[in-house]
């Protein structure tokens, strides 16, 4: 008797699958990007997609865990390494530069990219909870720095938090739009000025 398998093929390997439809998603965004565009870029069959990740909107929540380990936490690492706010938003930005306009993937950030065009609100909640915790990793450090008086007491956090991560989601679109490395490392320096001291 012969028996047929049903589901993904045992040589299915998931991390290389999450780094395919990871970078559809960061060239396309959530909603540009389809099920037939996921299951051309992955090799694999729309039921072996389910199978393997539930639907569109459960892979993509795993590709944003994978894409944040991988390029996303920059920021996070420059504001626990760095003396001080000002040097970790610096840190921050020229490495932004340089990740966003890295040929060997799409250029931007994903999480910024994905959530412009999207008409599902808890994709657009969702990526928006992760650019808010940025900003209060942001805020929190400002205010650190003005507890310690390395920045001025009169320092608005917020408007300093916000304004960085403008300046920083500014510089993903701007990678899309075609700015080079050196483009954008003038724009963090540029950015630097305005900075209290």
């Amino acid at each position: 008797m012969v028996t047929g398998q049903r589901g993904r093929p045992r040589s299915f390997d998931r991390d290389a699958a999450l780094d395919k439809a990871m970078l559809a998603f960061w060239e396309h965004g959530y909603e540009a990007t389809s099920i037939a565009d996921l299951t051309r870029a992955l090799g694999i069959g729309a039921p072996s997609l389910y199978a393997a990740f539930g639907d569109k909107r459960k892979l993509f929540d795993e590709v944003v865990v994978v894409y944040g380990g991988r390029y996303g936490d920059f920021a996070a690492v420059a504001l626990a390494e760095e003396p001080t706010a000002r040097a970790a938003v610096g840190r921050i930005l020229r490495e932004a530069a340089e990740i966003y306009t890295d040929p060997a993937h799409p250029p931007g950030c994903m999480v910024i990219s994905a959530a412009v065009n999207t008409t599902s609100e808890e994709v657009a909640e969702a990526l928006r909870e992760r650019r808010n915790a940025n900003l209060e990793l942001f805020e929190s450090r400002v205010r650190a720095d003005v507890a310690t008086g390395a920045l001025p007491a009169d320092t608005d956090a917020r408007a300093l938090a916000r304004y960085a991560g403008a300046v920083l989601q500014g510089m993903s679109q701007q990678s899309r739009d075609g700015a080079s490395r050196r483009e954008l490392e003038a724009v963090a320096e540029l950015a630097l000025l305005a900075w209290p001291r």
